[in-house]
């Protein structure tokens, strides 16, 4: 069996993250019987530099026909902060309809995290975060004193929005900014959770704001509400943001499956990455169960250490767990994801962060090893 996947290796330790990456889905490769073609595209600082262009039009179709992405990092201090991240990340999320976020927070054996009395067995949960809408559709302006008018679209697979905006004010300057959640939107990420949580503990807990922010939030939870009648099997709770970083610290263990609007899943997934370890060890997915789906760390391009082979590639590895996964091959996702676990129990290996002096490539080449049996 042979998979073609495309490969974004992107901005500043990007290709060098995604090398070890590729390395340790190799190996296996090599041990379940199937072979990975990687197909390169140079989106990113570089491409933009020099050619002006984030991603066109037909690079986004040809991206179409694969079902899994595998991303390194977007973000370069050439480029105008933003740019490269609504111009290629938002732009491939919201083309390829990439709906659910999905962050997997799990304390490998052996880590450190900063929750006191807390092991592995207290930190094993993953959160859904709707990935499309809510704040961030980027609707919003600025108006000086006087009177306005702006006019914004949202378009998506699902359907088409048009906003009118008049605006009169005394106010010397005002900015506003326009948070929109669909039932469409909302009714598909919250049965992806659901299901998740089926073949999970069966425990579903909601995010929202509902008590201040009523009518965008109120109408999350309402819908949450509706699909969980569907699933007498699943336990569920709701839970206010502010409250539930709270919960993450405290107790932990309390949580199964997590769902969360797109502002509020974006906060909450980054406490994840802490108590799990810190972000060189955070995976993530950006999913579009019938369509494109995009793998990636959750951490920045740290251009300062481009090229320098110091960083930790394991959030990548990771995540190149998570695409094989996605892919169809489960055991392998297994046993990359065991790889990375006894890498870092043994802890012969290390990039700086966790305490060790290796370099990048030597802790891929200790996880490839792993996955092939050879240590």
């Amino acid at each position: 069996m042979k998979y073609k996947v495309p490969v974004i290796p992107g901005d500043g330790i990007g290709p060098e993250i995604v090398a070890e990456g590729q390395k340790v889905a190799e190996a296996a490769g090599e041990k379940h019987g199937f072979d990975l073609e990687w197909i390169d595209y140079s989106l990113g600082a570089d491409h933009y530099l020099k050619t002006g262009e984030l991603v066109d039009e037909d690079t986004l179709k040809e991206l179409s026909n694969y079902r899994g992405i595998y991303l390194g990092s977007i973000g370069d201090p050439r480029v105008k902060p933003g740019v490269l991240e609504k111009g290629v990340l938002l732009a491939m999320r919201f083309y390829f309809d990439q709906y659910v976020n999905l962050r997997p927070v799990k304390l490998l054996e052996g880590v450190w995290t900063p929750l006191k009395d807390k092991g592995p067995k207290d930190i094993d949960f993953t959160v859904v975060r709707e990935n499309t809408e809510d704040f961030y559709i980027g609707i919003g302006s600025r108006s000086k004193a006087g009177t306005s008018r702006s006019e914004f679209e949202v378009k998506r697979n699902l359907y088409s929005v048009k906003f009118g905006l008049d605006v009169e004010s005394d106010s010397e300057e005002i900015a506003y900014q326009i948070g929109m959640v669909s039932k469409e939107g909302t009714r598909r990420v919250i049965k992806y959770a659901f299901d998740l949580a089926m073949v999970r503990r069966k425990h579903l807990s909601s995010v929202d704001k509902a008590n201040v922010l009523s009518d965008i939030y109120g109408f999350w939870r309402e819908e949450f509400e509706s699909i969980a009648a569907g699933y007498p099997e699943v336990e569920t709770d709701y839970n206010f943001v502010d409250a539930i970083t709270m919960w993450f610290v405290k107790n932990p263990e309390w949580f199964d499956v997590v769902v969360a609007p797109n502002m509020f899943g974006d906060i909450i997934t980054d406490l994840g990455a802490m108590i799990q370890g810190g972000l060189g060890l955070a995976p993530g997915a950006n999913i579009n169960p019938e369509g494109t789906s995009m793998f990636e760390p959750i951490h920045g391009s740290a251009p300062k250490y481009k090229g320098m082979n110091k960083v930790n590639p394991i959030a990548t590895i990771w995540a190149g767990a998570m695409l094989l996964e996605h892919l169809g091959e489960r055991a392998a996702s297994e046993d990359v994801v065991r790889a990375i676990e006894t890498n870092i129990k043994r802890g012969e290996v290390r990039t700086y962060d966790m305490g060790g002096r290796n370099t990048t490539s030597e802790v891929g080449d200790d996880i490839a090893a792993i996955v092939l049996g050879k240590i």
